[in-house]
């Protein structure tokens, strides 16, 4: 079925981000606060609505749950049971909308203060790789959507977390104030 897919995707994505930032390896608690708050369009300099103590709890509950959905896609899979996720005919208006909305999200994350700017000037290789994936799996995302490819988006879906993770786990782009 569709669903296993998803769950595979899903299950391993949210075990990674959820053990991670809730054991805050390497800070990652903390850098995902502040990257947050950073992506975060026309959040301001004003304070975070939400502490690193919050986050790390709800990843934990990502963490929990995350291996059991993971679990539970791989025990499909194993039966045979997994198929291609395919997803019904997209509206031309919604497609026009979404790359709206992508393009306004891409331009916001890339200008000279966005988001993604900063981690690509901060330079690494790993570090650009990692930001070449998230912008790449975001376009092809929406545009797998707008096909209506579902396995292939949700895949995409996957490998622009992981990016994101690394990204997380990297050094801190600008020192300390990365916000």
């Amino acid at each position: 079925m569709g669903g296993t897919m998803f769950a595979l995707v899903w299950g391993t994505f949210a075990t990674t981000l959820g053990w991670v930032v809730a054991a805050d390896f390497r800070g990652a608690a903390h850098r995902f606060h502040a990257f947050s708050h950073a992506a975060t369009p026309f959040a301001g300099s004003g304070a975070a609505v939400i502490g690193v103590g919050f986050l790390r709890l709800v990843a934990g509950v990502f963490a929990l749950i995350g291996p059991i959905v993971l679990v539970s896609g791989l025990l499909d899979l194993w039966r045979g049971e997994a198929e291609a996720v395919s997803l019904p005919p997209v509206p031309a208006g919604f497609v026009a909308v979404q790359a709206v909305i992508a393009g306004v999200a891409l331009w916001s994350a890339w200008r000279r203060s966005g988001f993604l700017r900063r981690q690509w000037d901060a330079g690494s290789g790993l570090r650009r790789t990692a930001v070449a994936g998230v912008t790449a799996s975001f376009v092809t995302f929406a545009a797998l959507l707008a096909l209506g490819s579902g396995t292939w988006m949700v895949i995409a879906w996957l490998l622009g977390g992981l990016c994101g993770i690394a990204l997380l786990l990297s050094d801190p782009a600008g020192g300390a104030a990365d916000a």
